[in-house]
């Protein structure tokens, strides 16, 4: 759809701006690289970093208190 559009626009610029273009395309590719079926996907890396309070607290007194927090 915006193909010939995005073509004719790049065609009229210098040579360094389409570099630059070049470089920030490369830069969302690697970006979006990691979506799935066009999703994100969910990172884990929080994962275990409540483990300290698993004495202390029920998870129900976790989730009411992250929603406090809100």
């Amino acid at each position: 759809m915006f193909d010939n559009e995005i073509e004719v626009k790049i065609k009229e610029l210098p040579d360094d701006v389409k570099r630059e273009i070049l470089d920030y395309i490369e830069f969302l590719q690697k970006k979006y690289k990691k979506a799935v079926n066009g999703k994100r996907k969910f990172k884990f890396n929080w994962e275990g970093a409540l483990e300290r309070l698993r004495d202390r607290f029920t998870s129900v007194e976790l989730q009411h208190k992250a929603s406090d927090l809100r």
